[in-house]
């Protein structure tokens, strides 16, 4: 009886635990590939999940409450700065088979971290992650200064089942965003001073042309500046709330 009683309440707790991660997380969407259903869903700030395949993919775990979400099988973190990086959150998503990816400047403060510099692409199972270059080219706390260093931190491509996603991080519009070739979805960064204007983030997307691109790490930016701006130009502009938690 009194072991019934246990079990109930812990299915009850469980099922509360579940329910707050999903408020704590925005609605998630799927995209079809070769390999199945992807289902992203967006966190909080800089923060989303990636499942596909019975494995789940974290980028930024830093902002929000991660209580009840899955372990992550995969970890990409692209930069130093705290609403990017958070140890505590990495330990509370990290199971013993959890690989960890990151820029050098990450693994200096996360164990076991496995080091991708730009321009370097390593296979993980079915997913595919490419370090894409992300740095301020004018923007800094002072003269001489920049908030993001060329080399320190990495945007992600990233591909599951022919599907290609780009993930900026902290970025301007630099030549390397401008050259990328058959992105499919695309996460964009826009708030000032750290990474760019929405009509800055505008015509980076213009250049690369990816399918579908969300506004991320945006708060304080008029994103309607931004799909004004992107009229016409047959990329789909999606909103999600990633600051409503």
């Amino acid at each position: 009886m009194q072991y019934n009683v246990c079990m109930k309440i812990a299915h009850i707790l469980c099922a509360l635990s579940l329910a707050i991660a999903a408020r704590a997380a925005g609605k998630p969407e799927e995209f079809k590939t070769s390999a199945g259903t992807l289902t992203m869903t967006p966190i909080q700030h800089a923060g989303l999940m990636l499942q596909a395949g019975g494995q789940v993919v974290q980028i930024d775990p830093a902002q929000g409450s991660y209580d009840g979400f899955p372990a992550a099988d995969l970890i990409l973190i692209t930069d130093i700065h705290g609403d990017h990086l958070s140890a505590p959150t990495i330990a509370k998503l990290k199971k013993a088979s959890t690989v960890i990816v990151a820029p050098e400047a990450v693994a200096k403060s996360v164990t076991g971290t496995t080091i991708l510099k730009n321009g370097d692409t390593k296979s993980f199972g079915a997913w595919s992650i490419e370090a894409i270059p992300m740095y301020n080219l004018t923007r800094g706390p002072s003269a001489g200064q920049l908030y993001h260093d060329k080399g320190r931190g990495n945007g992600y491509v990233i591909t599951y089942g022919g599907l290609r996603m780009y993930v900026a991080g902290d970025t301007e519009n630099i030549p390397e965003m401008r050259a990328l070739k058959n992105i499919d979805v695309a996460f964009i960064p826009m708030n000032l001073p750290y990474t760019m204007t929405p009509e800055e983030a505008a015509a980076a997307v213009k250049a690369f042309k990816p399918k579908i691109v969300y506004p991320y790490h945006y708060m304080g930016s008029d994103l309607k500046v931004f799909e004004t701006a992107l009229n016409g130009s047959g990329i789909e502009v999606r909103f999600r709330d990633w600051y409503a938690r």
